[in-house]
């Protein structure tokens, strides 16, 4: 064993980096044949089941090594560096998502009504096609929709997502400052906010799709939308997850005000969702 204060701590041969790597092939190829019409959600569901069984034994592997005092200040910059490069893989996933939604804005709806190509394919291909965004397009992909309104629901879920980003700021502040209840007063908070917003996105897909006809399938805004707002739906819903488990760590005593590299890399991960959210309620909502 590595001693912590002297040594770069090396963890020993694990079995989990192939049972996450066994749960990701089943995951896809069971997303693969589900979309292709065949048993895939029995597939899909057994590798999404690995997979939060691999996380749950290998994130408590990590816990008892950290309890144990095996990590010292070099492991905790690799942590740090590794949840940097982590943050940074999910800004370009969702710069990907961006790209598109600017792409089908700013050059195919225009060209489509003959906008800046210079060509004017559109009088031969879709001459009666005159809508601007948000549109379904010139076939009209599936049937006549209502676009979402920014000053509803997800301008009040910005409310929430930016008050747990202060909920969490001031839960990391009493961390640091060693006051134990107002650690656990602000975290049980933000927990609460992000179960909010989730509550409410919910509400808000149920009643895209049976009051305003807004699915995956209306054309390129449905399937923007969704993809985005989706997306983010499932990162906010993993934030969740791990800031109820950091609370429930951090009523078991577990970090101190100098060692707590856990709570800081969520807490940097909700900020980031928050910052996310803020583009999406600009682009996909009020513009």
């Amino acid at each position: 064993m590595a001693h912590a204060q002297t040594d770069y701590y090396v963890p020993h041969g694990s079995h989990w980096p192939i049972v996450g790597s066994i749960g990701l092939f089943t995951t896809a190829i069971g997303a693969a044949t589900w979309m292709n019409g065949q048993a895939g959600p029995w597939l899909f569901y057994a590798g999404l089941a690995v997979i939060i069984f691999m996380m749950f034994g290998w994130f408590g592997t990590v816990i008892h090594e950290s309890l144990s005092g095996m990590y010292n200040r070099q492991v905790d910059h690799s942590f740090r560096q590794g949840m940097m490069w982590f943050i940074f893989s999910e800004v370009m996933f969702f710069a990907a998502f961006f790209g598109v939604l600017f792409y089908a804005r700013n050059f195919s709806v225009p060209w489509l009504l003959g906008m800046g190509s210079g060509l004017s394919t559109h009088e031969v291909l879709w001459p009666a096609y005159n809508q601007a965004w948000p549109t379904n397009g010139p076939a009209d992909v599936g049937g006549d929709f209502e676009a979402m309104r920014a000053w509803g629901i997800p301008a009040l879920n910005t409310l929430i997502l930016l008050s747990s980003g202060v909920t969490v700021t001031l839960a990391h502040w009493a961390l640091k400052s060693g006051e134990r209840g107002k650690l656990i007063l602000w975290l049980g908070a933000t927990v609460a906010l992000g179960a909010t917003f989730l509550g409410f996105q919910a509400y808000e897909y149920i009643h895209a799709y049976h009051e305003m006809n807004l699915t995956l399938h209306t054309g390129i805004y449905g399937s923007t939308f969704f993809m985005l707002t989706g997306f983010h739906g499932l990162h906010v819903t993993i934030g969740t997850i791990m800031l109820l488990v950091i609370l429930l760590r951090c009523l078991k005593g577990h970090f101190t005000p100098d060692e707590h590299f856990a709570f800081e890399a969520v807490a940097w991960y909700w900020h980031f969702v928050d910052v996310v959210w803020l583009g999406l309620f600009i682009f996909v909502y009020v513009l």
